[in-house]
């Protein structure tokens, strides 16, 4: 999926939430964030009024808490984008990845239309991820500036992917902290990464 890219996309992590601290697969439960979540979202907030990323035309948000949470401290006018909701785990959510089989990773890996029982699948949620890219990339607004997106793992990653050109199988292959800065430039009309898994801000 191309496009002609208006402006850059700054693509965060949420904080970080019990769940999260406890290894457990964390879809669309919706906890919110716990206190170094709190701290962490705090930190990112300082980055973005910094202008250490120029200007920002619009910050928006999954609409999971823990998100919402992490972009309404960010300091800016917050709205929502369903498209930016993290992987739907099924049956699976809240469950340790710990207690994941050899054998369902293995099926998870090789095939990503594979979903957990009732969940979604990695294509399924790379379809959403990239259009919600091109869009807010695109889109015409009334401030100049960067696009924020608050987001989760499984579609960031999706949107690294759609940076690179490459498949779903970049989730596969790539590590994202709490609360971490991705930066996706407009460069000729093309997205470029410029930015990945960044957590200076938290040191």
């Amino acid at each position: 999926m191309t496009t002609r890219m208006q402006r850059s996309l700054i693509i965060l992590r949420h904080g970080r939430t019990v769940a999260n601290a406890s290894g457990l697969l964390l879809g669309r439960a919706d906890p919110e964030l716990d206190d170094r979540g709190l701290e962490q979202a705090a930190a990112l907030g300082r980055v973005l009024t910094s202008g250490r990323f120029g200007e920002i035309a619009a910050v928006v948000s999954s609409p999971l808490l823990r998100a919402q949470m992490t972009a309404q401290a960010l300091g800016f006018p917050v709205e929502i984008d369903e498209r930016l909701i993290e992987l739907d785990y099924g049956g699976w959510d809240g469950r340790p990845v710990a207690d994941v089989s050899a054998a369902e990773w293995a099926m998870w890996r090789s095939d990503s239309e594979f979903a957990p029982p009732q969940g979604e699948s990695l294509a399924v949620l790379g379809e959403r991820t990239r259009q919600a890219c091109v869009d807010w990339s695109s889109k015409e607004l009334p401030q100049r500036g960067s696009v924020v997106l608050v987001s989760h793992v499984s579609p960031i990653k999706a949107a690294v992917g759609w940076a690179l050109g490459v498949g779903d199988e970049v989730a596969w292959r790539t590590h994202l902290d709490p609360a971490s800065i991705t930066h996706v430039l407009g460069r000729n009309g093309s997205p470029v990464l410029s930015l990945f898994n960044d957590t200076a801000h938290l040191q």
